[in-house]
């Protein structure tokens, strides 16, 4: 663990001059050379090709987590400036979460489903949320798979398939290897890897469909020999599944933990839980106000063609952007339109919509405000951020509060702006939203409290989801088995978006007259996908959060763990 020696008085550099410049920036450069080398460390490593995440490997690399802390400490950044100072905490954030992976969550020995490796779209947000296994099989990166709706498919030539069929042939190694290592009781984890499963041979089935027939026969062996090994480990789950009988959930005081010192947080499991608490009431009393105010006017009618849903769709990506921009919430950038319009959805028919297609085919303007999110990726290759530690993704998902937070939040605020005064109804929308958030933010905090089941929190999603938009369905399955997949998550959206508001209030405070939302935004935007608490210190000069986390740290007690497989009934 680190000693804290210097961690206090890292914070709040003061002016340097001269030869202190030079040490400093010397010292900055020690920090990114560590990071690099920390990068690299936190792979652990292959064996037969694939991943190493058998218990041996592991402890080895948790041994030598303690040497990469004491580099870590051993640099002095009393002296730097604001931005390198958050980029320490970053990297000290980053290792808490190697930390917690290596001794509480342990995906690799209590979820099957994490080594459901291959992936069929880019994620929203800056990587995939939650638990990923090194080395993904990420289709989209393929041309015979395009990345977005305005990409051309084409053929692959002979290096990109070359690299297909090494990235496929780690498949089998990779589940062999996952039988050995899975040695967790969560029976909720277990079962809902069997649906993980079902959607990987079904993605290496349109994988074998879009390559056609004329394909290399090495290509040929190592896609049947993917789909075999991926076949044979869903039957070995399903079989395993009624055996596994301990109770999902890491308990409130690893998620606390967890959420303090990994996702750099200022807040608790009590704080998240009464927060969501609060947020499921205003949603609900706002819809309530909403349609009563709205009890004239007459309902929305959804998209029921392809046609008419693409023009639905087009036209609103243009209000959508002339708004915000006429509004002065955000300094439009050259790729905001063209990353909006690569993510059109394709017309789905009434009775297979789930929630936010539902949503989607009625109004895409709630959805386009929650797609700030790729305006952030497009950011990320367009212009990236200065600082080589911000200008990937974070590991470990860091950056889910400043990602679910804005993202969310953004719904709300450009519907406080005005984007809905003409068509009053879609509110609405935006209440229901945020009431189904809340509600399955809380039912994943009872599932980590390990008072929920996975199927208990399901139910509790869909009772109070408003109008019964919420069903039984892939989506919920999927959204529930992330939130108890990675601690933080399923609140991240409410409880980041409130903590957002905050920062809008302290700045409104401290600029006055000079406040303007499009320079928060712009600023905000400029300091890169980090924590909200480190968002507070580099737009606010407050690092009172920051303090908070630092005062309250501990190193993990492992004494009593309550992991996410370790309590049978």
């Amino acid at each position: 663990m680190p000693s804290f020696r210097g961690l206090f008085a890292r914070l709040g550099a003061g002016l340097v001059l001269g030869s202190g410049l030079s040490m400093a920036q010397a010292d900055y450069q020690a920090l990114v050379e560590l990071f690099n080398d920390w990068r690299a460390f936190e792979h652990p490593g292959h064996v037969n090709g694939a991943p190493d995440y058998r218990a041996d490997n592991l402890t080895r690399q948790l041994e030598g987590l303690s040497g990469y802390r004491q580099r870590l400490e051993a640099i002095d950044a009393s002296a730097w400036n604001k931005d390198q100072q958050i980029d320490y905490y970053l990297v000290w954030a980053e290792m808490n979460g190697l930390d917690f992976y290596l001794r509480i969550l342990k995906p690799w020995a209590n979820d099957p489903g994490f080594y459901a490796s291959v992936r069929t779209y880019q994620s929203d947000t800056p990587a995939e949320e939650g638990p990923t296994v090194h080395d993904a099989l990420r289709l989209w990166q393929y041309p015979i798979w395009p990345r977005t709706a305005l990409a051309e498919p084409r053929p692959l030539n002979a290096e990109e398939a070359a690299r297909l069929v090494a990235e496929l042939r780690v498949i089998p190694a990779l589940l062999e290897q996952a039988q050995g290592n899975l040695t967790g009781q969560a029976g909720d984890l277990w079962a809902a890897a069997v649906a993980s499963f079902d959607g990987q041979i079904r993605a290496l089935d349109q994988l074998a469909e879009r390559l056609g027939q004329e394909r290399l026969e090495e290509l040929n062996q190592a896609l049947a020999a993917a789909r075999q090994a991926s076949v044979d480990f869903r039957d070995w789950v399903a079989a395993e599944a009624p055996k596994r009988n301990g109770q999902a959930g890491v308990g409130r005081d690893h998620y606390t933990w967890h959420l303090r010192h990994v996702l750099l947080v200022n807040s608790s499991f009590e704080d998240e839980f009464s927060i969501s608490e609060r947020e499921l009431a205003r949603a609900h009393r706002s819809l309530r106000l909403a349609e009563l105010r709205h009890r004239d006017l007459p309902e929305l009618e959804a998209a029921n063609s392809p046609e008419a849903f693409a023009r639905l769709q087009a036209d609103s990506i243009s209000a959508y952007i002339e708004f915000i921009d006429s509004a002065g919430m955000v300094t439009i950038r050259p790729w905001y339109d063209r990353a909006l319009r690569e993510r059109v959805f394709d017309y789905v028919a009434p009775e297979d919509r789930n929630f936010f297609l539902r949503v989607h085919h009625l109004s895409p303007k709630p959805l386009w405000a929650h797609f700030y999110h790729y305006w952030d990726l497009e950011q990320m290759i367009e212009a990236p951020h200065a600082s080589p530690i911000r200008r990937g993704a974070l590991r470990f998902n860091i950056w889910m509060s400043r990602a679910e937070g804005v993202a969310t939040g953004m719904e709300e605020w450009t519907l406080e702006a005005g984007l809905y005064q003409d068509n009053p109804r879609v509110e609405e929308i935006v209440w229901i939203m945020l009431a189904t958030r809340a509600a399955r933010g809380l039912a994943s905090l009872k599932v980590h409290d390990q008072r929920f089941t996975m199927a208990e929190a399901s139910d509790f999603h869909v009772r109070h989801t408003p109008r019964g938009w919420m069903r039984r369905d892939s989506l919920l399955g999927f959204e529930q088995q992330l939130y108890l997949q990675q601690p933080g998550y399923g609140t991240s959206y409410v409880t980041g978006a409130r903590i957002i508001d905050d920062l809008i209030r302290q700045r409104a405070e401290q600029r006055g007259e000079d406040f303007s939302l499009r320079n928060f935004f712009d600023d905000m935007n400029d300091a890169g996908m980090i924590p909200v608490s480190l968002l507070r210190w580099a737009l606010n000069d407050d690092d009172s959060d920051l303090r908070a986390i630092l005062t309250s740290y501990t190193p993990l007690n492992t004494a009593d763990q309550e992991t996410s497989a370790a309590i049978e009934h």
